[in-house]
């Protein structure tokens, strides 16, 4: 029998969910597939509800996880079998190779002298990134990771002589004795290339709002600079489609909870950065709940956003890399062809269990939220269970963290 907890996904409920139960007095194992720790906050430029950058919330998480001896993690990993009860799992982990030293060298000068690079996935894309890399200023764990596949001969013959590289590093597999789980798993964003009507990925200078939220990030693709990606120009009007997918039996057949108060949150970056620009957001019902009402009115204050009910039909493409907006005004009973300069999609969250399964008997939905899984020992937490803010996201880590503490003393 074990009174260790494994905790699965390093996002902001995961880590909340590690600390709380370690610091209850219970070992504690992180797994977490990419290679680093922070999850979807860490790509936001702001998160609520006090408006500041994701360091401002993960390096508190991180100092808390460096001093608590209880608490180990693993990233690059995935939890690939399980066995036993509750009370008594043998956890199979594959972990994959960093290919750099296990301390925190700095590879900066190694990195920059590479020439292959590949499309950042933590920029969705906007940007490019060497082979050699880490994602944030403040990623932790604060070590570079290697990714051989982006590698070019040349920049393989640099790193040969490098005593921090170890390209024939292998692929090593663990065994975790845990007595509880939780499953902190997260989301993504939704695949917004499925919208052909809405043309991401064909139409120049449409974004998702995660894509939207690098842009305005100061260690993002340009610096903090809102500006159109294919020229780098600064908006004078910027379009928000909200429910871009969600609320869509053909898509994601319910609300994201977030994507009204991400655009709004988002709004407010475009008025105080570019305070000539306009933005028109479209909406089918405006949700701001509880205090965050508070947000909508600030950004109703500026002048510089309109809100119109209306749900945008179609996107085209138009001259001087505009975007043609086709959109009915519910209100005043009017269909609209507007062109704008740049247009941001409100994409949805969709749950990461969805796509990318667990060896765990965890019950699902037909939109692959966790339904259950109590009675065996494994609590859900954070929008592994449903659409949730940062807020409610930890809210839901701490509860994870105490039921499975009260899990494994109580078995």
């Amino acid at each position: 029998m074990s009174n260790a907890i494994l905790v699965v996904g390093g996002g902001f409920s995961g880590l909340t969910a590690a600390i709380e139960a370690a610091e209850l007095g219970h070992d504690v194992y992180i797994v977490e597939k990419t290679p680093f720790l922070g999850g979807r906050v860490a790509q936001l430029n702001k998160y609520f509800p006090k408006l500041c950058p994701p360091s401002c919330g993960l390096e508190i998480q991180f100092q808390r996880i460096r001093n608590n001896p209880r608490i180990k993690f693993f990233t690059l990993a995935q939890v690939t079998a399980l066995s036993g009860t509750k009370g008594d799992y043998a956890v199979q982990v594959t972990v994959q190779p960093r290919y750099t030293a296990p301390h925190n060298a700095d590879l900066g000068l190694f990195a920059s002298a590479l020439e292959g690079e590949t499309a950042n996935e933590f920029d969705f894309g906007l940007s490019k990134r060497k082979a050699l890399y880490k994602s944030m200023p403040f990623a932790f764990p604060a070590r570079y990771v290697l990714d051989p596949k982006s590698l070019t001969a040349a920049d393989a013959a640099k790193l040969a002589g490098c005593k921090f590289v170890n390209l024939n590093e292998e692929p090593k597999t663990i065994e975790l004795k845990v007595g509880a789980i939780v499953v902190a798993t997260g989301w993504k964003p939704y695949d917004v290339t499925r919208l052909a009507n809405l043309g991401a990925g064909q139409l120049k200078n449409v974004v998702s709002n995660m894509q939207f939220e690098r842009l305005a990030s100061p260690f993002g693709p340009t610096g903090g600079k809102i500006v159109r990606p294919s020229d780098g120009v600064a908006p004078r009007n910027v379009c928000f489609v909200q429910c871009a997918g969600s609320r869509d039996q053909n898509h994601l057949n319910y609300c994201s909870y977030i994507c009204c108060m991400a655009s709004i949150k988002q709004s407010l970056y475009l008025a105080e950065q570019l305070p000539d620009a306009h933005a028109d957001v479209y909406y089918i019902d405006l949700r701001t709940p509880g205090r965050y009402v508070n947000v909508l009115d600030r950004c109703k204050a500026t002048g510089k956003v309109s809100f119109v009910k209306g749900k945008v039909a179609n996107l085209e493409q138009a001259e001087g890399d505009k975007v043609t907006v086709q959109v009915e005004d519910a209100i005043r009973g009017e269909k609209l062809t507007l062109t704008y300069d740049l247009v941001v999609l409100a994409t949805g969250m969709q749950p990461t269990l969805s796509e990318d399964k667990l060896p765990l008997p965890l019950p699902l939905d037909d939109d692959g939220f966790v339904t259950g899984g109590e009675e065996a020992g494994i609590f859900a937490a954070g929008c592994a269970v449903m659409p949730l803010d940062v807020t409610r996201s930890a809210q839901t880590g701490t509860a994870a963290a105490l039921k499975a503490v009260q899990a494994v003393k109580g078995r």
